[in-house]
């Protein structure tokens, strides 16, 4: 079998492409041993490869563009396949168009498009059988309305002459619509189109927009031409979806226990159903546990990528009908709980644990031998098995942090599966483990199905970090860089910047398995979620790097980065000073400019160099001054003092690059806020401002563009959820450019532009491919940022509502349902808000207090996760006149 590739691509001297395939003639899907195109003429690549021997009957195949720069990108693989085992002919022609990652089209064929929002809209058709074949046709068409397909018309008989009133239908293929035809070789050339039409009302809608498609050539003797026509052209920004944003623990049913459950989610999608919302987004689900503290509530410091939070366990679903006796003496409990305004993470998690326990042992026996848990545990075995033991060793020990385990503190394979043996003593301790989470799975997992039975999708939400001692850096600590922490710099949310403790990741090690643990993430998310939010999408370009002996998001810089090399400050004339730049910066007028007369109490904890100071040894860094102030009394004074040796540890121009001897540096950030910058004279300041906007906003563009085209496109390619990006924060120019060549959604927030020129953001300027949303958990409610600032709330009040005159001093009903609706009303493909929000819209309905409604505060590092929403879910499904309110408002907006 012979195939004649020809694909239309422009391309610049020096650039080429390649097609790469299921074939040992194609490369058996290896980029490095792609088959090479040679370039015909002006946009039109072509090759021709012989098949022999096939080991597969259908050849399936992508392109592959390589740039100068050694760039290189994959098209979006949509099913371009080959049929050869079954062709009579002996030559295939094949007509391809390049399928751009970006394409909006491609969007809608993900998971959640096919499988449950666009698939009540598919249509079923029969093509007459053709014998002999000369061309076989192919185009992508997503969003038909009921009752339509595509139809072919073109210029001659067998393309029905374009009579708009017998023109030759296609049927659904996978993700094509096709037909094969026979035609005659006198025909050609061919002018066609494709069109639409109602199989219904039997009515010709119409024909795709543009220029007619052309077909040259004829039909060779014993050749197939297949034409992969790409997509039906037609407006791809049509469909769009509104969505609720909660956290999995803020539900609130009469039933629950003091916490949401994934059996609420079931009420929360009829709630969705009735008012019109297509998904539910939910926050990260992961085992957090491992302090058994409320510290354990912060949901982003999962201990496993793959266990769920024994939190969220329905232990009246668990126990069912035969063993309900045993929990029966817990509903005093459980109203308690229920009762309370906030979740008890303790209270809750020592109640809940307790009573699994409990369940476990009388219903070991008969649950070990289910075959459901069979499947289950042979499912899942990679992560389960270490993750139960690791769960195990810490309850042990008493201690999540496995450096400090008198044994098994460095994980070994052979010895865990040993542990694990079910003739060990210890197997109870860890099988529990193996309970716990096969009922999680089955109650989010038929959470997960009801909801798409119901028409509406569940959002995840993946974490950019794990916890520093989890399972995941316990098995597989070579994936980590354990040396440093990950975080965010500065912004008007944390001052000091974010330090969230976690390991970052190994990115090269990654790599070198073609990005498996992340490839396995996706699939075990797969399980439950039909789209993701990627957290802190920004750390796969580069990432907020923190050594382990600062405490503050403030002393990290960005890894990977190009750093400046001593030779640049020569090259601008600035004279450099390694302990002015490099060192804290600390005499008598700093002391006075950071803290008055105060200055005096902190010069115990310095030494004195002539007109300076510089820190003693004891206190040289952030951490050895938070282990000193938390051996002492908590006061204000200490916290005053500690704080102030923070700000001094950080007053400092430069961060050494470390292995460099002395030759490279990275800028602090934000050094333009801090008094060793400001003792700087006039022109000095100016040669270093100069230096430091190259550092950050010219010279990592580049790099760090590359460094996201490394990891994004192969972990994009491992999944076929959607994937939506959280792309907020201090965000190179090259991030928008990827996302958007990737069709990766991102994230638009009202109160916090993109463009540093703008105050705010207006809905109505999202791109298609986005998710608009007034506020995100990390963040006040709008009721809650409407009473912040006064002065900013009344230019949004008379330049984004267009209202005149004075801003009321809170967010009346009226204002918060303004908000709402200018969302729903944006361009973008989901509008989404936090269930506060939209309660917001009614004054009777929300939440007396709007402080109580916040998820969360990223200045306070331990910040105690657990709002739950006032109302239950059940009052809130009898809101008739609220809900039917909100329905017209998501169904004008064409939502």
């Amino acid at each position: 079998m012979t195939i004649h590739f020809y694909i239309r691509f422009y391309t610049r001297p020096g650039e080429s492409l390649y097609v790469i395939g299921n074939t040992d003639e194609l490369g058996n899907n290896d980029p490095n041993k792609a088959f090479p195109l040679t370039w015909l003429s002006h946009d039109l690549w072509t090759g021709t490869v012989t098949i022999n021997n096939p080991q597969t009957d259908i050849v399936q195949y992508t392109y592959i563009y390589k740039g100068i720069d050694g760039n290189q990108v994959q098209e979006q693989d949509d099913n371009k396949h080959i049929p050869i085992s079954k062709s009579p002919m002996q030559e295939i022609r094949v007509l391809d168009t390049w399928n751009p990652p970006g394409e909006f089209g491609n969007t809608f064929y993900t998971d959640p498009f096919q499988q449950i929002l666009l698939k009540e809209n598919e249509t079923k058709t029969k093509s007459k059988a053709v014998k002999h074949a000369t061309h076989y046709f192919k185009v992508k068409a997503p969003l038909l309305q009921k009752n339509e397909v595509v139809c072919l018309l073109g210029s001659n008989r067998d393309l029905a002459d374009w009579d708009e009133t017998d023109p030759v239908l296609l049927h659904r293929e996978g993700n094509w619509w096709t037909i094969k035809l026979n035609l005659p070789k006198e025909s050609f050339p061919i002018q066609y189109k494709y069109g639409i039409y109602n199989t219904k009302s039997k009515e010709f809608v119409r024909f795709e927009e543009g220029e007619n498609r052309w077909l040259h050539g004829d039909a060779l003797v014993n050749t197939l031409t297949i034409l992969h026509d790409g997509f039906l052209h037609l407006p791809n920004s049509t469909w769009k979806g509104a969505g609720v944003v909660i956290p999995v623990f803020s539900l609130r049913s009469k039933n629950s226990f003091g916490v949401g459950e994934f059996t609420d989610l079931k009420l929360l999608v009829d709630w969705a159903a009735k008012t019109g919302m297509k998904m539910i987004q939910i926050l990260p689900v992961n085992d957090t546990t491992a302090t058994h503290t409320w510290v354990d509530s912060y949901p982003y410091a999962a201990i496993s990528a793959f266990a769920l939070h024994p939190l969220y366990l329905n232990i009246s679903k668990l126990a069912g009908k035969k063993y309900a006796d045993l929990i029966k003496p817990l509903k005093k409990k459980q109203v308690l709980l229920n009762e309370l305004p906030h979740v008890d993470y303790e209270a809750v998690m020592h109640t809940k644990l307790a009573a699994i326990k409990e369940l476990y042992m009388v219903m070991k026996d008969e649950w070990l031998k289910d075959p459901d848990f069979a499947k289950f545990f042979y499912q899942n075995e990679h992560w389960l098995v270490p993750y139960a033991v690791f769960c195990s060793l810490r309850d042990r020990h008493q201690t999540a942090d496995f450096n400090q385990w008198k044994g098994n503190n460095i994980y070994n394979k052979e010895a865990i599966q040993k542990l694990a043996s079910p003739k060990g003593k210890q197997y109870d301790q860890i099988a529990i483990h193996y309970f716990i989470q096969y009922h999680l799975h089955s109650q989010l997992q038929e959470a997960a199905e009801y909801a798409h039975k119901n028409g509406i999708i569940l959002k995840g939400d993946i974490p950019i970090g794990v916890y520093r001692y989890g399972c995941d850096a316990w098995v597989e600590p070579e994936l980590y860089h354990m040396e440093m922490q990950a975080g965010a710099p500065p912004d008007d949310f944390a001052v000091r910047g974010q330090n969230w403790g976690f390991p970052t990741y190994n990115w090269d090690r990654m790599a070198a398995d073609g990005y498996e643990w992340w490839h396995q993430r996706f699939v075990q998310m797969s399980n439950y979620f039909d789209a993701f939010r990627i957290d802190h999408i920004l750390g796969f370009f580069r990432i907020w790097s923190i050594p382990m002996h600062a405490v503050e998001g403030i002393m990290g810089r960005f890894v990977h980065a190009v750093p400046i090399h001593i030779v640049e400050f020569e090259q601008r004339g600035i004279w450099f000073n390694p302990a002015r730049y490099c060192q804290p910066y600390i005499n008598d007028a700093v002391l006075w400019e950071l803290f008055g007369p105060n200055g005096e109490k902190f010069k115990p904890y310095l030494n004195a160099a002539g007109n300076q100071y510089t820190l003693k040894p004891e206190f040289a860094t952030q951490r050895q001054v938070e282990a000193h102030f938390d051996a002492l009394e908590r006061s204000e004074e200490n916290q005053h003092l500690r704080q102030g040796l923070y700000d001094l540890i950080s007053n400092v121009l430069l961060f050494e690059q470390p292995g460099s001897n002395g030759t490279e540096f990275h800028f602090r950030i934000s050094i333009e806020s801090i008094t060793s910058f400001h003792h700087l004279d006039g022109h000095l300041k100016e040669q270093l401002k100069a230096l430091y906007i190259n550092y950050f906003y010219e010279r990592q563009e580049h790099f760090w563009m590359q460094e996201g085209l490394r990891k994004l496109p192969a972990l994009k390619r491992s999944t076929n959820m959607l994937i939506c990006g959280e792309d907020l924060g201090m965000v190179p120019h090259c991030v928008p450019v990827v996302m958007k060549q990737l069709g990766v959604l991102s994230l638009e927030i009202q109160r916090m532009p993109k463009d540093i020129h703008t105050e705010f953001f207006h809905p109505a300027q999202a791109p298609y491919l986005s998710v608009v949303t007034p506020a995100t958990h990390d963040m006040s409610t709008v009721r809650g940022w409407w009473e912040e600032d006064r002065t900013k709330t009344q230019r949004f009040y008379n330049n984004i509502l267009g209202q005149w005159g004075e801003a009321p001093p809170t967010c009346e009903a009226w204002i918060n349902k303004a908000i709402v609706i200018q969302h729903l009303q944006s361009p973008a493909m989901w509008a989404t808000f936090q269930l506060q929000d939209l309660l917001g819209m009614n004054e009777i309905l929300r939440r007396e207090n709007p402080e109580e409604e916040r998820i969360n505060v990223p200045a306070i590092p331990k910040h105690y996760w657990r709002y739950r929403m006032h109302l239950t879910l059940e009052q809130l499904l009898k809101e008739k006149e609220f809900n039917t309110e909100l329905e017209e408002y998501i169904k004008d907006s064409g939502r």
